[in-house]
């Protein structure tokens, strides 16, 4: 019996940057207008095609939720041409369809891809996360801590006051209550509308985006792709499920998960060395916007392997008609 091909991600990562590079592309003709669900089925069939093209054995584990009403790269689908090493997928063909739709900053193409079986097979239900960038003790902060709390921690450990510091939080009705909290402790918020990995990720480059610590309740597959970037990037990161009746109780004991108060670390979400790749939609603190020109366009793509810690950027120049 043949040995199955081993996972090598140096090999792996262009071609990831390039599905990255491709959803970006398909998405680009609607940005702005206001059709969210063509924006993100554009991006899913360019997503689709591209990952077809791998020679991987590839399963999707975190894939587009219900909640998208839209056809989708579906959790347990299979991609690639059956060829290659078993990996695990994460993926997110437009995170921030809302902000593709509205022309609002920070919508990017996300995925991730490891090993078979390094990926926590989130259900599609909610997710508590708190997200630190790098450079601090092992478990400054907690879950299990108040807002205010996270926040006076986190500021003794950086040897700041915590007017010094800014918490990223998705912008709902929620999250009031943890609003009111942080403000009272003089912290600074910054409010997302959408887009809650990209979110995560202004943690690991707080020097460039101003963001020390993200903290809410959003999507749990996110939260794995989060986990996914910030792996690469460097950052702690943890998350808890967050069950609103039985039938998501029923989702996550298919997916094997039996222990539904367990917080999982940024490790224990994604448990083996990934590559990671984003590619920038309309832009933001973390990537340029897709550039269209008479005849051309261009794109960036931030292309993050966990086990060198090397992170690249990738800009892509073609003329419209050879993007493909």
């Amino acid at each position: 019996m043949s040995q199955k091909p081993e996972f090598h991600d140096r090999m792996l990562s262009l071609g990831l940057a390039r599905v990255a590079e491709q959803a970006a592309i398909a998405s680009a003709a609607l940005i702005g207008n206001g059709d969210e669900k063509a924006a993100d089925q554009a991006a899913v069939n360019a997503m689709r095609e591209q990952l077809n093209l791998l020679d991987i054995a590839g399963v999707v584990v975190i894939g587009e939720g219900e909640r998208d009403e839209a056809p989708m790269l579906y959790i347990g689908e299979e991609v690639g041409t059956g060829e290659g090493p078993g990996v695990d997928i994460a993926l997110d063909p437009l995170e921030g369809t809302t902000l593709t739709a509205k022309d609002m900053p920070n919508a990017l193409t996300v995925i991730a891809m490891g090993p078979r079986g390094s990926m926590l097979h989130a259900p599609d239900t909610y997710m508590d996360k708190l997200a630190i960038g790098p450079g601090y003790p092992e478990n400054v902060v907690s879950l299990d801590m108040s807002p205010k709390e996270r926040v006076q921690a986190l500021a003794k450990a950086k040897g700041c006051e915590t007017t010094d510091i800014t918490v990223c939080i998705l912008e709902r009705p929620r999250h009031e209550d943890m609003i009111d909290e942080v403000r009272a402790t003089g912290a600074s918020i910054r409010l997302i509308t959408d887009g809650d990995v990209a979110g995560v990720m202004h943690c690991a480059e707080s020097e460039e985006t101003g963001i020390d610590m993200y903290m809410g309740r959003g999507g749990a597959p996110e939260g794995v792709l989060a986990a996914a970037a910030l792996k690469c990037m460097g950052g702690q990161m943890w998350g808890r499920l967050v069950f609103r009746n039985d039938d998501e109780r029923a989702r996550a004991a298919k997916t094997g998960i039996t222990d539904l108060d367990r917080i999982y670390s940024r490790d224990e979400m994604v448990t083996q060395d990934v590559i990671f790749a984003a590619t920038g939609v309309t832009g933001g603190s973390l990537l340029p916007r897709i550039k269209r020109t008479p005849g051309w366009i261009e794109t960036e793509t931030l292309l993050m392997r966990s086990k060198s810690g090397s992170v690249r950027r990738v800009t892509y120049r073609a003329p419209v008609d050879q993007t493909s």
